[in-house]
């Protein structure tokens, strides 16, 4: 693998796919697999996947970016540039957050505006993205909220299963690597990762999932087979999938955590490849009983 872009959205498995539930369990199979060994290592999503923190995101930035394309003068109505930015926010989301706003300036420059570059208008959506979220950072810094309340649920559990069957955990995020390292933290969950903590950096060319997975094959010597991966971003999944790995989606409810799926993510997920669908990890024995008894 020597090509480390963020390719868009492709479906690759039809809409309406057959699919049945592990008895007693809200573990939706896709696709029979057979493993000759257990999975080795772990590649975890962050936002959605594991932490909650951020949820809401898509109500800061897709008003913004609104704001944005009115300043450019245009006559199109407000409702018709929410459905525009709504359409290829959601589109792009499990790519790194620096090309939402490469499309953000796309735009602007089709309505004959002047577009900043795509790193102002991702500062401007994190300072406000700061604004919305920093209560909950103080109340975990704070003590007044456990962390379970900012997990998707099971997510400790999980991790702790995961480390007794001796896996090795990596996380990699399309968030800027520094907030992703500081909210782990916040979490508890820094140390089940380590130094495998992997989020989006300035020369965002420079990263990628798909990069975070080719090292973990080259440093520990092993093939996709030996890989597993949980996200609720279609990124992770298709990079996992594509070095013949098994990949687990996360379709999580990240508003209600009511155990339940969230619709569009569990479309999203199925159609580009995910093995598995969960709504969370409520259902972790069972996931772990999963791969390590084939």
């Amino acid at each position: 693998m020597n090509d480390y872009t963020e390719n868009d959205y492709q479906r690759v498995v039809a809409a309406g796919t057959e699919t049945s539930l592990l008895p007693g369990t809200r573990i939706e199979v896709v696709s029979r697999f057979s493993l000759s060994e257990s999975p080795q290592h772990v590649l975890f999503d962050f936002d959605g996947t594991l932490s909650l923190i951020r949820e809401g995101w898509p109500d800061v930035m897709i008003p913004m970016m609104v704001e944005v394309l009115e300043e450019t003068g245009t006559d199109e109505p407000c409702e018709k540039l929410h459905d525009l930015v709504h359409e290829f926010v959601m589109t792009l989301t499990g790519k790194q957050t620096i090309y939402q706003m490469i499309r953000l300036a796309e735009e602007v420059a089709e309505r004959g505006g002047r577009p900043q570059d795509p790193s102002v208008y991702k500062q401007m959506y994190h300072d406000r993205l700061m604004l919305r979220i920093q209560s909950r950072r103080d109340d975990l810094s704070n003590g007044r909220v456990p962390r379970e309340e900012m997990l998707v649920p099971c997510s400790i559990e999980l991790l702790e299963a995961l480390v007794q069957r001796g896996a090795h955990l990596y996380l990699a995020s399309g968030t800027d690597e520094n907030y992703v390292q500081e909210e782990c933290r916040l979490l508890g969950i820094d140390g089940y990762f380590g130094e495998h903590i992997y989020g989006a950096i300035d020369d965002f060319r420079s990263f990628s999932k798909a990069r975070v997975i080719e090292r973990i094959m080259k440093e520990n010597n092993v093939d996709g087979s030996r890989l597993l991966g949980f996200g609720d971003g279609y990124v992770e999944i298709q990079n996992i999938k594509m070095v013949g790995g098994v990949a687990v989606g996360v379709a999580s409810n990240e508003k209600e955590r009511n155990g339940k799926v969230d619709p569009w993510k569990r479309d999203r997920l199925i159609g580009v490849g995910a093995d598995l669908v969960v709504p969370d990890f409520r259902d972790y024995q069972q996931i772990i009983s999963y791969f390590w008894s084939q």
